[in-house]
């Protein structure tokens, strides 16, 4: 059955192109056959025809003519309300949500894990304080701007609005946001503070990276700085910077200089840690271009003071 379908563009839907908001709206239909039925006329923009490109403004209103198929919901479309949402919430303001991952928690659902992420948890939270409601949307959910393994624990930023998504993924795009992290290593850096700076390259399988000193196939330049805070016992607390956001960037960077992270048996040794001693553990907002909406933010720190591993280290 053909049905016709009607979007009144929102506050979060405006400056969308057409086809990306589609893309959204009915995740079901498939881009090509968008493109055919804007092509004949079945999709149009105030009772106009439109093209894929166009930008949606608020209050725009744009009817879809498809089989009705294509607007069946997505099973998993509704997953945040079987999650009781329990966060480690570092700041929180209308636009934009810091939460402290703990380790052991994906961030979005994988293979082993489908329904206690912590986008979802963070989806579940903004609904039932009413600042969500998936109701009243069209293409928006909250979403996450940045990721964290599964096993690292920090801070990770929500975006409760598509402006601030837009703002915030830009501003990182752009490396307007320092990050920085504490980890436990083997041994003692050499010097004491330092640049880890090469190539690294993913795996067949996606699941592990190799660093390269020079350019390789396939390889995307990493840097880091670090600097020795204390040793202990012959483990050594480091501080790093990352200024480039490749795939267990740390991990291989500090094995490659023979350092590797205690409990990361991946890139280093089994030592009867359960995981990785890596956390996220400070955000600073260093914006040099306009920051729009959150403006405001600009020149704040947050930072993470109860981490496990380094109750575990201080007693060394």
């Amino acid at each position: 059955m053909v049905k016709i379908r009607e979007f009144i563009i929102n506050k979060n839907d405006a400056s969308l192109r057409v086809d990306v908001f589609l893309r959204k709206a009915v995740p079901r239909l498939p881009g090509s056959l968008a493109q055919k039925l804007i092509r004949k006329k079945d999709i149009k923009l105030n009772g106009k025809r439109c093209d894929g490109s166009d930008r949606l403004s608020e209050g725009d209103i744009l009817r879809v003519y498809a089989p009705d198929k294509y607007f069946e919901e997505i099973s998993d479309t509704t997953a945040y309300k079987t999650v009781v949402p329990k966060l480690n919430i570092v700041y929180e303001d209308k636009n934009i949500l810091l939460v402290d991952k703990r380790p052991g928690m994906v961030v979005h659902k994988d293979e082993t894990e489908c329904v206690n992420t912590l986008i979802l948890h963070i989806q579940a939270y903004l609904y039932s304080k009413g600042e969500w409601n998936p109701e009243e949307e069209n293409a928006f959910v909250p979403a996450l701007c940045n990721r964290i393994d599964r096993n690292t624990g920090g801070i990770v930023i929500a975006a409760k609005n598509a402006e601030s998504l837009r703002i915030m993924n830009e501003k990182i795009r752009l490396r307007e946001l320092r990050k920085l992290y504490f980890c436990l290593v083997h041994g003692v850096p050499d010097p004491p503070k330092g640049r880890i700076e090469g190539y690294i390259r993913r795996d067949i399988d996606g699941k592990k990276v190799y660093f390269y000193e020079k350019p390789v196939k396939d390889g995307r330049n990493a840097l880091t700085d670090y600097r020795v805070f204390e040793t202990r016992g012959g483990i050594s607390l480091v501080e790093c910077e990352l200024h480039t956001g490749r795939t267990h960037q740390i991990r291989v960077s500090m094995a490659y200089i023979g350092c590797p992270l205690v409990g990361d048996t991946k890139y280093g040794r089994t030592d009867g840690y359960r995981r990785q001693a890596l956390y996220s553990y400070k955000l600073e907002f260093c914006f040099k271009s306009d920051s729009g909406i959150l403006d405001y933010l600009n020149g704040k720190s947050f930072q993470i003071e109860d981490i496990d591993f380094l109750r575990d280290f201080r007693k060394i």
